[in-house]
């Protein structure tokens, strides 16, 4: 006999619905005397698919509708892909825990097998991010850059019934719905930076509800915490959405702390890329005033002129 019910907002997209299963799947194994149900949520993101999210405003896109239906008591926590949050939680809200971090790579969707620098002069490359399209274009500056929208499998089937040559993706998402198959190539950090929190799950929950807290909380993992929580204040300290060219990763080895970022212009032509590396990264304050000392390099070195020409545009 089930105690109670509590309630999971997820958007409807494929994808987010294997994520808000597995946290529910998490959930059901600690809790089995919880009953856990999705409650399925159409994002603003989710219904304006004919224009590129740097015109339309992204700040928020996947996830406010969500986080409206959690201030008001239609769910009881939520899932959301921690790199569609922005970096300001709203009032009455707090993420209360971050997954263990999925592989945070992009990779190379192509006809046939091939690789980025492999592909033929002038190819068609797809990708719906500012982010990812910045560092291919300062790698390879001959590729026509086409915007596509839609979730994963809708990307994938406009991308099939296309002329174009490769697509690029989340190694996270194509993962986690089993389209490894289709990957050409998966690319080193060496070549692009991910977004920042990419392959983390945010669960979300209300400021204060502790039982809930308590609960989500067993899904923590540690080191991705810190590890995104330092991205996320680098992002904030830069004041850039998930639509400006900012890529960073921060990932921990032989106890040190590393800290790498990306910012450059929308057609590649002027980039910064800045690492710092740290040790004592044990708390979530030092984490984020790591993420706060990268974003000062980056500053010192220009950024500011590359980002604020972006935003003018």
């Amino acid at each position: 006999m089930k105690t109670r019910t509590v309630r999971i907002g997820t958007r409807k997209s494929p994808l987010a619905l294997w994520q808000a299963e597995f946290v529910k799947s998490e959930l059901e194994k600690r809790f089995p005397d919880i009953a856990f149900a999705l409650q399925r949520i159409e994002t603003t993101g989710d219904k304006i698919l004919d224009s590129p999210l740097s015109k339309i405003g992204d700040k928020g896109l996947f996830t406010r509708d969500i986080e409206r239906a959690l201030l008001r008591g239609d769910i009881d926590l939520a899932v959301h892909s921690l790199k569609d949050l922005p970096t300001q939680t709203p009032d009455g809200l707090a993420i209360s825990a971050i997954t263990k971090r999925e592989d945070t790579r992009d990779v190379l969707i192509s006809k046939s097998p091939t690789t980025l620098l492999a592909l033929p002069k002038k190819a068609k490359l797809a990708t719906g991010s500012l982010r990812r399209r910045s560092q291919v274009l300062a790698l390879r500056p001959d590729l026509q850059i086409h915007d596509i929208r839609g979730n994963l499998n809708t990307r994938f089937k406009k991308f099939f019934d296309s002329n174009l040559d490769a697509m690029l993706l989340a190694f996270a998402g194509v993962h986690r719905l089993e389209l490894d198959a289709h990957i050409s190539e998966i690319l080193s950090h060496d070549f692009i930076l991910p977004a920042v929190g990419q392959g983390a799950l945010a669960i979300e929950t209300r400021d204060g509800d502790t039982d809930i807290i308590s609960m989500v909380q067993q899904l923590n993992d540690p080191e991705t915490e810190l590890a995104t929580k330092a991205e996320r204040s680098l992002l904030r300290a830069l004041e850039g959405g998930c639509q400006i060219p900012i890529g960073a990763f921060a990932t921990f080895a032989d106890g040190r702390f590393t800290l790498s970022a990306f910012v450059g212009s929308l057609d590649g032509k002027e980039t910064l890329r800045e690492t710092i590396v740290k040790s004592g990264i044990t708390t979530v304050a030092k984490a984020e005033a790591a993420g706060i000392e990268l974003a000062d390099i980056l500053r010192r070195n220009g950024c500011e002129r590359i980002l604020n020409a972006i935003r003018a545009s």
